[in-house]
């Protein structure tokens, strides 16, 4: 759930005079959000749990303890439980504090996978509930949440995990959310940190025009998103784009001005 709550973070334009179209608080509309057709792919068979379009792969015992991973920006163990024949929880940390806990049921036709979340890697914690639908079963005698699923509804997120304020300065934009994480970015294509994020993120920004602006993300001097946000005609809304470079897949959706 990182890559959607990562999504949520959007951008905004600045002019050189006057208050710009993106400043204020805006938050996520989740009714308006269009998922990726790709799915998701998990195994979990002879007590082994695999990830398999986690970027890198993620492959560790499924015994309830903290393996060790590499390569993953926002956890460096993971721990997975299985709680039954239709349920896991999955635990990942970062330097021995819990960065996100998920909780995937499978219901009883195994079809729909409900996966309840907390993320913590901010200053206090999101919520929330996302539905997938199967794509492919899993082999024959593995876990049932194994097998391929696609993303079809976010039911819910709590609101410190879908809102994002705006200022836009003199030649670049201030962002900050409710969970600690904030950045003061200039258009002039430099690499900037995100203050507060545990992944290490930087942005760059770029004006399109007077209601549009992309924001290229980079960790390791690597391009993992790019998001492309334009504010409505009438100020009320931005309709962003997201593009994840690392996993290939493209997400919309609209956020509403709240002040």
């Amino acid at each position: 759930m990182k890559k959607l709550l990562l999504v949520l973070v959007l951008l905004a334009s600045a002019t050189l005079f006057g208050q710009t179209p993106f400043d204020g608080t805006w938050m996520t509309k989740l009714d308006t959000a269009k998922f990726p057709t790709k799915p998701d792919k998990y195994s979990l068979n002879n007590n082994m749990y695999e990830c398999l379009t986690c970027v890198p792969e993620v492959a560790v015992k499924a015994d309830g303890t903290d393996q060790k991973v590499t390569g993953h920006p926002y956890y460096d163990t993971i721990a997975v439980h299985v709680v039954n024949a239709s349920s896991v929880e999955i635990i990942q940390k970062k330097d021995g504090k819990v960065m996100s806990t998920n909780t995937r049921t499978v219901s009883a036709d195994g079809n729909t996978l409900n996966d309840k979340f907390t993320d913590t890697t901010g200053t206090q914690p999101v919520t929330g509930e996302v539905t997938s639908t199967r794509v492919i079963p899993g082999p024959a005698g593995s876990h049932a949440v194994s097998g391929s699923w696609r993303t079809e509804k976010v039911n819910s997120v709590s609101s410190n995990g879908l809102t994002v304020t705006y200022q836009g300065t003199a030649d670049g934009l201030k962002m900050s959310d409710q969970n600690g994480n904030s950045y003061d970015a200039k258009f002039d294509g430099k690499d900037y940190p995100i203050q507060g994020d545990p992944g290490h993120t930087m942005v760059s920004l770029k004006r399109i025009g007077d209601r549009t602006i992309e924001e290229t993300d980079k960790r390791d001097g690597k391009v993992v998103g790019v998001y492309r946000m334009t504010v409505s005609s009438d100020g009320k809304s931005i309709d962003a784009e997201y593009t994840d470079k690392e996993h290939g897949t493209t997400t919309t959706f609209t956020m509403e001005k709240q002040s």
